[in-house]
């Protein structure tokens, strides 16, 4: 199991802390990981990284694929590669209707059928075998629809990109899992517990059936976890059940939260409901003690460093190519190195 460091999105002020991350590399960490929601983005912290590093993988978790159109993605992936060395993994994802329409002003409109075709412009941008044509349900390159001038023409990347840079898809749906194992080269839920590979299993399994030459074996599992090291157990679980209660109350509309319908699958549709009500009721407080501990312990690396090594045993035995550390812990991120590398 490879480790990556996952340093997410900057909360009202930006900041980035590269001696973490140059300490990662140092410990032998094989990656570190951005994210954005609405605010910070995830590509330009990259070319920060990249500049202080040598070794390590850079890549996005995830990036918002309806914010950008395919090709300045590709510019965007192919630009950051080059100058990395050939260091970049392009983590893909839809993000939810609440972000694409009331942030990004454009419609959520079928996720997977623009994911996949999101997907295969990238590709064929990246693979550079003839200029760029796309006729697709939601992408058309060159665009010939309402308002177009008539002018547009296939082009061809100037920058000669690396064909076999990876792709990976945020998934935790069924349709979503099952698409990522068919068009991408790995998945990362958003959480994942090591002993309930169950939840994914079958819908990696039916992907995999409709891309020839890929297997589980062959299909990169890049599964984050949070980690809070300290003394006092109570007191690292709360700061992750305030990042749950956040997710699975928050980060949706009542209707639509597919962080609350994917903690039910993992075994705790009674809570994730109870957590969403008192959430969107204004009860926050509330709503973060309603989050299980067994809930934390599942997802989470949390407490003294022996509980963190006993709790790494199920992370090693699972499927997981690389779990991605989410902390700002420089002690964290050391004693997970020297208890898995």
């Amino acid at each position: 199991m490879r480790l990556g460091l996952n340093v997410g999105y900057a909360g009202a002020n930006m900041k980035l802390d590269l001696d973490l991350v140059v300490e990662a590399e140092r410990l032998g960490y094989d990656s570190v990981w951005t994210a954005e929601a609405y605010g910070s983005d995830a590509f330009t912290p990259l070319s920060w990284i990249g500049a202080r590093t040598s070794k390590i993988k850079i890549g996005t978790a995830i990036a918002q694929f309806y914010a950008r159109t395919p090709a300045m993605t590709a510019m965007t992936a192919m630009t950051l590669d080059a100058l990395s060395g050939g260091r970049f993994i392009l983590g893909l994802g839809p993000s939810g209707p609440q972000v694409v329409e009331g942030w990004h002003g454009v419609p959520y409109r079928r996720p997977l059928t623009s994911l996949r075709e999101y997907v295969a412009i990238v590709r064929q941008i990246v693979a550079r075998k003839a200029p760029l044509q796309f006729q697709g349900v939601q992408y058309q390159v060159p665009y010939t629809g309402p308002g177009a001038t008539g002018l547009g023409k296939p082009l061809r990347s100037i920058l000669h990109g690396r064909p076999d840079m990876k792709i990976y898809t945020a998934a935790i749906g069924p349709k979503g899992i099952a698409l990522s194992a068919e068009i991408a080269d790995g998945l990362i839920p958003t959480w994942f517990n090591p002993e309930r590979f169950d939840v994914l299993e079958p819908h990696l399994k039916a992907g995999l059936q409709r891309a020839p030459g890929k297997s589980l074996d062959n299909f990169d599992l890049v599964a984050p976890a949070i980690a809070v090291m300290g003394p006092d157990v109570a007191a690292c679980r709360s700061a992750v059940k305030r990042h749950l209660a956040l997710y699975v109350g928050g980060m949706g509309a009542r209707s639509k939260n597919f962080y609350t319908n994917y903690v039910g699958r993992l075994g705790y549709e009674e809570a994730s409901r109870k957590i969403q009500d008192l959430y969107l009721s204004g009860r926050k407080d509330e709503a973060a003690e309603a989050v299980p501990d067994r809930l934390v312990d599942d997802i989470a690396l949390v407490g003294p460093r022996e509980r963190i090594r006993d709790r790494l045993q199920a992370w090693k035995a699972s499927p997981v190519s690389t779990m991605l550390v989410a902390t700002t812990q420089r002690e964290a991120v050391r004693a997970v190195a020297e208890l898995c590398l």
